[in-house]
């Protein structure tokens, strides 16, 4: 590629002729974020003003006394200060689309009425009276979560969050088998405490802690994978690296079916039920991490459904609570016994306020259908999207299901050369359009488009017309 110099190729040009250009440049970036602004899907709620302090004080306030790595996205971060359905608003009362839900959180929409109401009717009676005393909340949650798994998924175990979650699906599946290996795949992600550090597939996640017993398979990766689409190759690498890296028996094998943080990355077709038959003659637990996939995202209520497999053990998160702090594993009443060996208690899990808006969640589903939103709207979004594909070069894959969708950007399609610096780059530009997309995948390359289940086809458009347009402007 040609490189220029600055200095050489404007020295020659009058700093008033340059002012000029740059400020046209400007107004014509304005004037296209203004018109595609007007094509915005009309909303009804309008918020109401923001008098609390400004994008710029509370930056200073997160680099004074937050980590250094609570980072923001986008060169000029959002002082994001209210929400409705798939909708934000910044500190100016400006409107955004927001595809990314808090990262596959906010299933329901921004504050769902629904969701709101008995999360308030709850927190003025009653906050936290510990699970040591009898309440409706938690046993009636219980039960409706229940009802949405198979076979005999009917134990439940309430955390905070997803890493909590997963830490205690590994801690059971050790004490149920009697074995101490985890394998878990390449490029996932499975929370940052001690155990899940070690499941977790990609280095950017691991920090430098004493990490043994899990073994990483290679990732059934349709796009960059050495196999391609071939499950059955991948399930034997499975098969060899539980012979020779284990003592042949495991523990057990944690997996997502669509890798959130990876990517939005999709198994390999045939992997997982060829993986099942594996790990079962290895002595292995089965355990799904639907973090991110789970609560109707995919337009399969789990992730693993696409499968035709039935785990031991289910973790969740995310989606569960709709924001609530909130997390879940849910077993088999044989495996839940183990840890009646000793003392398992958590304070805050199974809070009455928490399984109060994991109840509602679960009412909201079913009663806006947002299961079968997820689905008819994420294929149209998916099917709009690979048009794209077919018009930009940069565009190399699209992947996912319903509306748990990625999109990876590559300099190169046959080298499939990430296109990390020009993601960045097209993400400022869809927020200038008042479009909000995450990004994911080992080289942060990937579009994460994962908006709350309410997003509608003309949201959809309207996201792919401001990827088209950014696109078109590298």
């Amino acid at each position: 590629m040609q490189r220029f110099s600055a200095k050489s190729t404007f020295q020659n040009i009058p700093i008033s002729l340059l002012r000029r250009c740059i400020s046209s440049t400007s107004q014509t970036a304005m004037a296209a974020s203004d018109e595609f602004l007007g094509r915005l899907p009309p909303f009804e709620y309008i918020p109401p003003p923001y008098t609390g302090p400004s994008a710029d004080v509370i930056l200073n306030q997160r680099k004074e006394f937050l980590s250094s790595y609570t980072s923001c996205l986008y060169k000029k971060p959002l002082n994001i200060v209210d929400g409705k359905m798939q909708y934000l608003f910044d500190e100016s009362g400006r409107r955004y689309l927001d595809a990314f839900a808090g990262i596959a959180v906010v299933n329901c929409g921004h504050c769902h009425p629904d969701v709101v109401k008995p999360v308030i009717e709850q927190i003025k009676r009653l906050q936290h009276p510990t699970t040591l005393y009898l309440n409706h909340a938690i046993a009636d949650f219980s039960e409706a979560l229940a009802s949405k798994l198979p076979g005999d998924l009917k134990v439940v175990f309430f955390t905070n969050s997803g890493t909590e979650a997963n830490e205690l699906a590994l801690m059971m599946a050790k004490l149920y088998t009697g074995y101490q290996d985890i394998v878990s795949i390449r490029n996932g992600y499975h929370g940052n405490a001690a155990g899940t550090m070690g499941a977790t597939g990609q280095s950017m996640w691991k920090f430098n802690v004493v990490q043994t017993g899990t073994h990483h398979a290679l990732n059934p990766d349709p796009y960059r994978g050495v196999f391609g689409s071939d499950g059955e190759k991948y399930a034997r690498e499975l098969h060899d690296l539980i012979q020779y890296g284990t003592t042949g028996h495991i523990a057990g094998f944690v997996f997502e079916a669509i890798q959130g943080v990876g990517g939005i990355m999709e198994l390999a077709p045939g992997y997982l039920s060829a993986a099942y038959d594996i790990v079962k003659k290895a002595g292995g637990l089965f355990i799904a991490d639907e973090v991110q996939s789970g609560f109707a995202r995919t337009g399969d209520f789990w992730g693993f459904e696409a499968h035709n497999v039935v785990p031991d053990i289910v973790t969740m998160a995310k989606g569960i609570g709709n924001g609530f702090p909130l997390g879940a594993v849910v077993t088999t009443p044989e495996i839940a016994r183990v840890l009646t060996r000793r003392c398992y208690f958590n304070t805050f899990g199974g809070n009455a306020v928490a399984t109060t808006a994991g109840l509602a969640v679960l009412n909201v589903i079913e009663k806006d259908k947002l299961q079968e939103n997820a689905s008819m709207v994420g294929s149209y979004l998916k099917g709009r999207l690979n048009q794209l594909k077919e018009k930009h070069e940069i565009i190399g894959d699209v992947r996912g299901r319903g509306l748990m969708l990625g999109v990876e950007l590559v300099s190169d399609r046959k080298l499939k050369t990430p296109a990390t610096a020009e993601t960045l780059h097209i993400m400022d530009q869809m927020k200038e359009l008042g479009v909000l997309v995450g990004k994911g995948g080992f080289f942060g390359n990937v579009f994460r488009i994962t908006p709350p289940l309410c997003f509608t086809k003309d949201d959809a458009d309207y996201l792919v017309e401001a990827m088209d347009y950014s696109v078109s402007k590298m």
